[in-house]
């Protein structure tokens, strides 16, 4: 792994915790191609109950916090972004970093995973999607969509928001304090019940699983919205640091509890109405969605910090692809899936973890080719 340097100032775990959630997202869509549970460019249905129930809660669990995440850590350095750059260097990075992947992968990589996939999906799963076989230029425009890239374009809304505020209000930069209020009982189980409260009002309206123009998770906009602004505010406190063990311990604690109580009473009481729509058990559902985000997130920021606050060459090289690695995944996974896995015959759960295995690193790999392109890395 080469020279181990532990951190000073840069926070090296935060960059080794979004590389590991990057690899996880790749996990998922692949979960979401052997459980075939909802559309994507390319499924495979398992043959196998056990399996596809265990893919089902493989992606609940990840649904219910992963992003969100993501989104914290996407907060965190905005505020020492804008100090650095100002408004208008800001803005034009934001647009670089953003608005171009998302408009590369709508027009060009979303479209090239479906026409790679199409083809050897399931006549008949085709035919219920109203997909006909061959596929005619005509179906590009079905094709073109932002896919994944949803969350760049709701992170570049999310920045440009901070930046307004930042220019409307005239708000100075503002140091680094531990005047915030600590991470008490008290604030975390306030938080997990009015993030509970709200979520389960949205999904009055936009229950989960249904799309919102290209945005297919916008159930989970509280959750997004309210862990960026924690990672602002993170950020000024140096929260991730000062976050104590026995708080991340015991909200995990909480978290798997709810799990083994939860996830079973979905799936075999509550099916489909945990989705939303103003049921009691949407709220319920509602409220382990934010105990799990919440444990798992406090549990991985002081795990990492604990173990992998260090910059080693392995890790430095998985973090600097991760975000080329988010963008560029499907295509990869696809073409591993339809094309060179889909004739073997395995287990469902066993192809799912050979597909894993080939996977993450042609992903990472492919993401550090695609990086030595001139000008590429400026953008990713």
């Amino acid at each position: 792994m080469g020279t181990v340097v532990a951190s000073a100032t840069r926070l090296y775990f935060v960059d080794t915790l979004r590389a590991s959630v990057i690899a996880l997202v790749i996990l998922h869509h692949l979960a979401v191609i052997y459980a075939a549970n909802i559309p994507f460019y390319y499924v495979e249905p398992p043959k196998d109950l056990l399996a596809y129930v265990l893919f089902i809660v493989f992606e609940l669990l990840n649904q219910a916090w992963f992003m969100g995440l993501l989104f914290l850590l996407s907060g965190y350095f905005v505020q020492s972004s804008f100090d650095r750059k100002g408004l208008k260097s800001f803005s034009k990075d934001r647009l670089i970093r953003l608005v171009i992947p998302f408009l590369v992968f709508t027009f060009v990589l979303g479209p090239l995973s479906y026409f790679i996939g199409v083809p050897h999906i399931d006549p008949s799963l085709l035919a219920r999607r109203g997909i006909t076989l061959p596929l005619t230029w005509k179906a590009y425009f079905a094709s073109t969509a932002p896919g994944p890239l949803w969350f760049v374009a709701l992170l570049l809304i999310f920045d440009f928001s901070y930046a307004a505020w930042r220019v409307t209000s005239r708000k100075t930069a503002e140091r680094r304090s531990s005047g915030y209020p600590p991470h008490t009982y008290r604030v975390v189980i306030a938080f997990i019940l009015l993030l509970a409260a709200v979520t389960y009002l949205v999904r009055i309206i936009v229950p989960m699983g249904q799309y919102v123009l290209f945005f297919p998770t916008l159930s989970y906009l509280p959750q997004y919205a309210s862990f960026f602004l924690i990672g602002i505010t993170a950020y000024r406190g140096d929260w991730l640091r000062k976050v104590s063990c026995s708080l991340a311990k015991r909200a995990f604690a909480v978290a798997v509890v709810a799990t083994l109580v939860v996830i079973p009473f979905t799936l075999l009481l509550a099916p489909t109405t945990f989705l939303g729509r103003g049921s009691w058990q949407s709220a319920v559902y509602a409220l382990y969605d934010s105990t799990f985000a919440v444990g798992m997130s406090l549990a991985l920021i002081v795990l990492f910090r604990r173990f992998f606050d260090f910059s080693g060459r392995l890790w430095r090289f998985l973090s600097q692809q991760s975000y080329a690695v988010y963008v560029i995944h499907p295509p990869i996974i696809i073409a591993i899936t339809a094309i060179v896995l889909q004739g073997v015959s395995l287990q469902p759960l066993l192809k799912f973890a050979v597909a894993a295995m080939i996977s993450v690193p042609a992903c990472f790999g492919g993401a550090y080719l695609v990086r030595r392109i001139p000008l590429v890395d400026k953008v990713l």
